[in-house]
């Protein structure tokens, strides 16, 4: 975890964060309670508070919540087995987990249930196809070599069933720069964004 944390703080990742902070920001009008799944020592989540929100993160690991601001309710726990009431929260936010549960689809039926009417959903996905995500596999003990579900689009029908989404290709990555693209050879993510059917 450490090791981890101490590469959260470096330039480069604070570039990413950023940018994924502005973008989630920039689909959060009329929110108000967020549950950000698999959230981490939640340093993205830390930003949304700054900005007003309710924010509450779930994860797995209590090592991690441990690392997480004040500002942030945590709760430790699965995201197949989510411990909220029903239409509890006006916005889930994925930030590159959702691919690591290993029952996925129990978590997406999961954020149907916790979210509220007209809710929404909004999963940022590792690319498999961009140049990132291929180099970051050649280094064995990369956290992309974890993950558990790489078919981007059988991800997409499953939140589709519950949700009315639409997509994009976003953040470029090259070296230690960030840039504006939406090509899915060189976009970091791809972003289901979805509003819960009634």
């Amino acid at each position: 975890m450490n090791k981890y944390l101490q590469s959260c703080k470096t330039e480069f990742w604070k570039k990413v964060f950023k940018a994924e902070l502005d973008y989630i920001l920039n689909h959060l009008k009329g929110a108000k309670d967020i549950l950000s799944v698999g959230c981490g020592p939640a340093i993205i989540e830390a930003g949304l508070a700054e900005h007003g929100f309710n924010v509450t993160g779930l994860d797995i690991s209590k090592e991690a919540l441990d690392q997480a601001p004040n500002s942030i309710r945590t709760v430790a726990g699965k995201a197949e087995n989510m411990d909220f009431e029903d239409c509890f929260f006006d916005v889930v936010i994925y930030v590159a987990s959702l691919q690591f549960i290993e029952k996925y689809k129990e978590a997406i039926k999961q954020t149907a249930r916790v979210l509220r009417p007209a809710g929404r959903i909004l999963a940022m996905l590792l690319n498999p196809e961009s140049e990132f995500f291929k180099e970051r596999t050649k280094n064995l003990t990369s956290y992309v070599n974890k993950i558990k579900h790489a078919d981007l689009k059988e991800i997409e029908r499953t939140i589709a069933e519950y949700f009315a989404v639409k997509t994009e290709y976003f953040l470029g990555i090259k070296g230690q720069d960030t840039f504006e693209t939406r090509n899915p050879n060189l976009a970091s993510l791809y972003v289901i964004k979805g509003t819960k059917k009634e």
